[in-house]
């Protein structure tokens, strides 16, 4: 699938997330590249809260689209995931052309090391990639306390160079079609250090279960992966429910953060850089566990016999 970048022409930027359409990040990153007047901007996004659902897709029922007003951009909510959005925003089938560019985010929370895989904000990106259209992800490291609405657009300025000069290789048919790139941005976005090209890193916040008796007991888990606290504003009244008296109900709890060092995204991100990680779909085992196997899998047949069996 090839997008219809003609010279002279304003690049068309396709933004999703998985916020939700009326998200703060997202509706910054929207203004920004609005307000810029060097961009043909569209959206497709969930039409409410899809985080951590990965890359799952809407397979057996139709996707519900209603157009949505934003100023200066031509924009759908979806009632499917962000690979859903992404999917149908590329397709043809609800915007004329293919876009240039596929932009998810700007997310709440960073989406770093292994919590890549459960982020839907890198899924919307990543179906993009699969389907030949360049992608970018973008996460903004959102700490209760210290950030405020205001660092979503900060945060989407910081990208804008990445972004048009993305665009630029694109323009120039130079752009790689092997990858995307999953941004993450810093908390204190005003004092960053500058960009940073990194790798993925194995941190993960490690999750167990308590067992509760009404959706208000313990704190949330925010779709940042870690835990809000205990007081009732950290908690959506609607759905809420006690446990029929046939059901239990269960909630995630934090119980390890586990951070490694070196030049991984999530270590850089915390000294403060805006991390660039090229990323891929492909899944492959390290090194050491594929000579292992290599080894291992031949002598299968000698000491497990199918016929013992």
């Amino acid at each position: 699938m090839e997008a219809n970048f003609v010279a002279g022409d304003r690049p068309t930027v396709l933004v999703t997330n998985d916020d939700g359409i009326d998200a703060p990040g997202l509706r910054a990153l929207v203004s920004l590249l609005v307000s810029t007047n060097r961009f043909h901007v569209l959206v497709c996004a969930p039409d409410s809260e899809k985080s951590a659902v990965s890359h799952s897709i809407t397979w057996l029922n139709a996707l519900s689209v209603k157009q949505v007003d934003i100023s200066g951009a031509t924009a759908f909510a979806v009632s499917g995931t962000p690979a859903d959005c992404t999917s149908l925003g590329i397709s043809k089938a609800l915007f004329p052309s293919v876009p240039d560019l596929v932009i998810s985010g700007v997310n709440m929370g960073d989406n770093c090391g292994y919590h890549i895989v459960y982020s839907g904000t890198v899924a919307g990106a990543r179906e993009a990639f699969f389907n030949g259209i360049p992608a970018v992800s973008v996460s903004y490291n959102w700490i209760r306390g210290k950030s405020n609405i205001n660092d979503f657009t900060l945060a989407a300025k910081a990208c804008l160079p990445i972004i048009s000069a993305i665009l630029a290789e694109i323009k120039t048919k130079h752009y790689p079609q092997n990858c995307f790139l999953n941004i993450d941005v810093p908390t204190d976005v005003v004092n960053h250090k500058g960009y940073r090209l990194t790798r993925q890193g194995k941190s993960f916040v490690r999750m167990g279960w308590r067992q509760v008796t009404s959706e208000r007991e313990g704190g949330n888990v925010l779709s940042t992966m870690t835990m809000e606290s205990n007081s009732s504003e950290s908690i959506d009244a609607r759905g809420l429910k006690n446990a029929p008296l046939d059901h239990l109900l269960f909630k995630r709890r934090v119980t390890r953060i586990l951070v490694e060092n070196g030049d991984t995204d999530y270590c850089s991100l915390q000294q403060g850089y805006i991390t660039v990680t090229p990323l891929g779909g492909l899944s492959p085992a390290e090194l050491d566990a594929v000579s292992f196997f290599q080894n291992w899998l031949p002598s299968v047949v000698n000491h497990y016999p199918s016929s013992a069996l």
